[in-house]
């Protein structure tokens, strides 16, 4: 069967057409460092043979921007650019790209005095003069504060939506329409909820599925699936992105995930699932990206994973986080938090900071407090 979908607005990105009548595209990020052209070109390529539609870079710098010049001349992949918390960057790699996600949290991150709304409209100026598309990405860790300070702390949705509407209705205000939107986060049911709630409100608007963290397989693979499901199978959906921890050589199962999951819905094989087990062990991992400091986070995601199996039966998240982008905020509501630096592990409890710690000792310090939990839980 042909999976019917809500009747979004058609938005050209590069070669690809998201919304309308158009397929629901897959897509996928680079692990690579984007310095690394010739490894950041072939992974470019290896997605897009996997089966991606779109694939995203992350820029950060300068010194990224002038690598995406190179990269952007040896592939003609439709390419995305992550901004993270750099939007004055925009000028650097717009003429490489076809499309430029920002995050409405991360204009915060720099400037704090100029409003927002300036800082889009230079984004639109920028996405206009080069004939590129915008996503406006929100994140559940990384949400305009003044959001946040309006609801309540266990109010995940009501602060993305909020936000995400505010931006969409600057961008018609500017008249540009060349944009999608997309609301994460690492519990799919947030996910769910949030996509609802803005498909309600703006059913027009393209949206770009995902479930941000979603950890490694196959428990990331389910939490993914459960949200598509849940997703595209009421018409809500035209992009979506897999993201798994994964090493560098296996990144292109992220595409073929997302095909499957597309097939599978497609042909009527889908869980009957709404919530995800909010009573058990959920441990969190971001997915392996450019941003990554140090490659050591994988396998300290997956000995994390082994490490923790004797509480899975406790009502405990752990987060393990591998950048300076999403670390620090994406910890936050996890029970116990680690963010990954380039030598260290920031760990956290309840947002509470408890040291830094090498990768070689980090272990035996977390089952301590994994151990504390577990035992303050009630039988």
């Amino acid at each position: 069967m042909t999976i019917s979908r809500n009747p979004t607005r058609a938005v050209d990105i590069g070669s690809v057409t998201l919304g309308a009548t158009h397929p629901i595209v897959v897509q996928s990020m680079c692990a690579t460092h984007t310095q690394d052209i010739e490894a950041t070109v072939a992974q470019v390529d290896a997605l897009a043979r996997a089966g991606a539609g779109i694939v995203r870079i992350a820029v950060d710098n300068r010194q990224d921007a002038d690598a995406l010049a190179e990269i952007r001349r040896r592939t003609a992949v439709t390419l995305s650019v992550d901004l993270q918390e750099n939007y004055r960057i925009a000028p650097l790699v717009a003429p490489h790209v076809d499309k430029i996600r920002y995050n409405p949290g991360h204009l915060y991150h720099h400037e704090r005095n100029k409003p927002w709304r300036d800082k889009v409209r230079f984004l639109v100026d920028v996405a206009g003069d080069h004939g590129c598309a915008i996503r406006v990405g929100v994140n559940s860790g990384s949400v305009d504060p003044a959001k946040l300070e309006k609801h309540s702390r266990r109010d995940a949705v009501s602060p993305m939506v909020e936000s995400v509407l505010d931006h969409c209705e600057l961008l018609d205000a500017l008249d540009f329409m060349r944009y999608c939107v997309s609301l994460k986060d690492s519990d799919p049911t947030t996910v769910i909820d949030a996509n609802r709630r803005f498909a309600v409100e703006r059913p027009e608007i393209p949206l770009h599925l995902g479930v941000t963290e979603a950890g490694m397989p196959p428990d990331g693979v389910i939490k993914t699936r459960i949200a598509f499901e849940q997703l595209l199978g009421h018409g809500i959906g035209d992009t979506i992105r897999v993201s798994l921890t994964l090493p560098n050589p296996r990144k292109t199962e992220e595409v073929a995930v997302g095909r499957q999951i597309l097939a599978d819905i497609e042909a009527g094989r889908l869980r009957s699932v709404v919530r995800f087990n909010n009573d058990r062990l959920n441990i969190i991992s971001c997915p392996s990206c450019s941003r990554v400091e140090n490659e050591a986070f994988v396998d300290l995601a997956v000995q994390v994973k082994e490490l923790t199996r004797y509480a899975e039966q406790h009502a405990v998240t752990i987060a393990v986080m591998g950048c300076r982008v999403n670390g620090p905020g994406e910890t936050d509501d996890a029970d116990l938090g680690l963010w990954c630096g380039p030598n260290f592990v920031n760990l956290k409890r309840g947002g509470e900071k408890l040291g830094a710690f090498r990768y070689d000792e980090i272990l035996p310090r977390l089952k301590l407090e994994l151990d504390q939990l577990v035992a303050a839980q009630p039988e």
